[in-house]
């Protein structure tokens, strides 16, 4: 797989990128207020591999900020640098049995490569919807988004719908899939574990793209971070 290939199935972690990992589709919840919290994770394609880092803070309790950066490397090329920044918040938090939303912006640049026709894009909106049933033994997530690419200036429509479900205390499974207007569809499973609830998280997933030019797989492990009050 080319780089140029891997970016626009890598970086197809969307314009609703960043959920709760390992979610690609975002949720209507926000990391702890006077808090930060760091999400990590790899992603392994036939040949390829990606690593992401995204601290994000919430310094006023309904204002959440992330910014980090990406990088990708398929064999026998050189690897490519992502940077990105969000500004997220809710106009109604989820709350159990209940249901939330909210709005998230943000923009994606691309310092070594051409961006490409991406998801990802350049500067993105999109806004998730959360439900909560049978006190949150499951949680669906929708998201509808906008993206603009600065390459080629065009507009696209993404999407996405995923649900998490309680399999034991600690251990959540996951499943969802997302894509865009122009045909590109993508799937993932996985498992979430709380190894301590609400502050350290380690997850698993595997996926494939279902629809539109190409045919990626990939595994994802991750880890999520999230202290208690820090300022």
């Amino acid at each position: 797989m080319k780089l140029k290939t891997l970016l626009c199935t890598a970086l197809i972690t969307p314009s609703f990128a960043f959920a709760a990992r390992p979610f690609v589709t975002d949720d209507a919840r926000l990391t702890t207020g006077g808090s930060c919290q760091l999400e990590s994770w790899m992603r392994v394609y036939p040949g390829n591999t990606e690593l992401w880092a995204l601290p994000a803070c919430n310094p006023t309790g309904n204002l959440e900020f992330t910014f980090g950066g990406g990088q990708a490397k398929s064999q026998g090329e050189q690897a490519t640098n992502d940077y990105l920044f969000q500004a997220k918040t809710l106009f109604r938090p989820l709350e159990t049995n209940g249901w939330g939303w909210g709005l998230a912006v943000g923009t994606i640049r691309h310092p070594e490569i051409n961006p490409g026709p991406n998801m990802f894009g350049n500067t993105y909106a999109y806004i998730p919807l959360s439900i909560s049933l049978y006190d949150d033994k499951i949680i669906v997530h929708a998201n509808l988004g906008w993206l603009k690419d600065k390459e080629s200036g065009l507009h696209s429509a993404s999407w996405g719908i995923g649900g998490e479900f309680k399999l034991r205390p600690k251990l959540l499974g996951i499943a969802e899939t997302y894509g865009d207007n122009r045909g590109m569809s993508y799937g993932q499973v996985g498992v979430r574990y709380s190894v301590v609830p609400d502050i350290f998280q380690v997850d698993a997933t595997v996926g494939q793209q279902l629809s539109g030019e190409g045919n990626s797989r990939w595994v994802s492990f991750g880890i999520r971070y999230t202290p208690d009050r820090l300022f």
